[in-house]
C-alpha cells in the first residue's frame, strides 16, 4: 500500500457464506425455526474483519449471476457443473444483504456481471481517485487485479498477497492471470483449457511470449522456444485456438458500463446501533455476534 493513501476494501462476499454455510451447523435456527448457520458465520466474519480493518471504505460484493451472466450467453456450460444454490443459502444471502446495508456498507449485485467483474470495476474506477485496493477473497481468478499498491487479502488464512507475490503464489504475473487460466482452463468454473498443457506449461508459455495474444502472432516461435515438447505444444495451440480464445474471453475481467463508481458511494455511513440491533434481532443472530457488530461501529 502507498504511505498515506486512503484504503477501499473490496469484499468477495459469497466466499465467506458459502464457506459459513458448509462449516457452521445447519441445525442453527432462527426462532421460526429457519437455518441461519450461512448468515451467521457471515456476521462473525464481518464483526471480525470491520474490528481490525476499521474501514472508511468499503463495499461488499454479491454474486447473483451464476446462471445469466454475459459469460453464459458466450458458453452455455460455464459453470454448468454446479448444483443450483439450495432455496433455504438464498434466503440466507438476502439476511446477509440485508445485514451489510444495516452496517451501513455499500452492496453490489448484478444479475448480468459476476461479482469479479464488479469488484474489478469498483478497482479500476476508484484507483484514477487516489485509492489503494484491498480485496478480501480467496479465489485466485482475482489476483489480475492486484495492482502496484493493491493487496489481495485472504481473510481466512490471514495471508495478503501484493502484486509481486502472485508470481509465487500461482506461477505468473498478476497481469497473465487470465491468459495463464485461458491455457490451463478452470475446473472450478467449467472453463474448457488446451488439452495436454498444464499450469507449469503454460507459465512457462507465458515467461517466454508474455501474453496470449504474442504466442498466437509467434506461433512458430514456440517450437524453438526450449521449452519441454515445444513441438508437441505448439501443435496443441494451434489445433485449439478457438478454445484458447473463447477461455480467455471468459477469464478475464469484465467492467459493468453500468455501474456509477464514486468515493461516496462507498464511504461507510454512519447507522444508529438500535437499526443494527433490530436487523440481528430479525435474523436471529445471538447477543454476542450482535454485540460484536456494534463495536464496530465506532461510538
Amino acid at each position: 500500500m502507498s504511505p498515506g493513501n486512503p484504503r477501499v476494501y473490496l469484499v468477495d462476499a459469497s466466499i465467506y457464506i458459502f464457506r459459513a454455510w458448509f462449516s457452521v451447523p445447519g441445525s442453527l435456527t432462527n426462532s421460526a425455526g429457519e437455518p441461519i448457520n450461512a448468515v451467521h458465520g457471515f456476521a462473525g466474519f464481518l464483526a471480525g474483519f470491520l474490528a481490525e480493518a476499521r474501514p472508511t471504505h468499503a463495499a461488499v460484493v454479491f454474486d447473483e449471476s451464476l446462471t445469466t451472466s454475459f459469460r453464459n450467453d458466450l458458453y452455455q456450460d460455464y459453470k454448468a457443473n454446479r448444483e443450483p444454490a439450495p432455496l433455504e443459502l438464498k434466503r440466507q444471502f438476502r439476511m446477509c444483504r440485508h445485514l451489510v446495508e444495516a452496517l451501513g456498507l455499500a452492496g453490489y449485485s448484478s444479475e448480468r456481471y459476476e461479482a469479479d467483474d464488479l469488484i474489478g470495476t469498483l478497482a479500476s474506477g476508484l484507483r484514477p481517485r487516489g485509492f489503494d485496493i484491498e480485496i478480501l477473497s480467496a479465489d485466485k481468478d482475482l489476483a489480475q487485479l492486484v495492482g502496484e499498491h493493491d493487496v489481495l487479502w485472504d481473510y481466512a488464512r490471514n495471508r495478503r498477497h501484493g502484486r509481486d507475490d502472485i508470481p509465487a503464489l500461482l506461477g505468473v504475473e498478476a497481469g497473465q492471470v487470465a491468459d495463464w487460466l485461458a491455457l490451463t482452463g478452470d475446473a472450478v468454473d467449467n472453463i474448457p483449457g488446451i488439452p495436454g498443457i498444464g499450469a507449469k506449461t503454460a507459465a512457462a508459455l507465458l515467461a517466454a511470449f508474455g501474453s496470449l495474444d504474442d504466442l498466437y502472432n509467434d506461433l512458430d516461435a514456440v517450437a524453438g522456444s526450449g521449452i519441454r515438447g515445444a513441438a508437441r505444444i505448439r501443435r496443441l495451440l494451434e489445433e485449439h485456438e478457438q478454445t484458447a480464445r473463447l477461455a480467455r474471453e471468459l477469464t478475464g475481467i469484465a467492467i459493468d458500463p453500468d455501474l456509477d463508481v464514486t468515493a461516496r458511494a462507498v464511504r461507510r455511513r454512519q447507522v444508529e446501533p438500535e437499526a443494527v440491533s433490530a436487523v440481528c434481532r430479525d435474523i436471529g443472530l445471538g447477543r454476542t455476534t450482535q454485540t460484536r457488530l456494534l463495536r464496530t461501529l465506532g461510538r
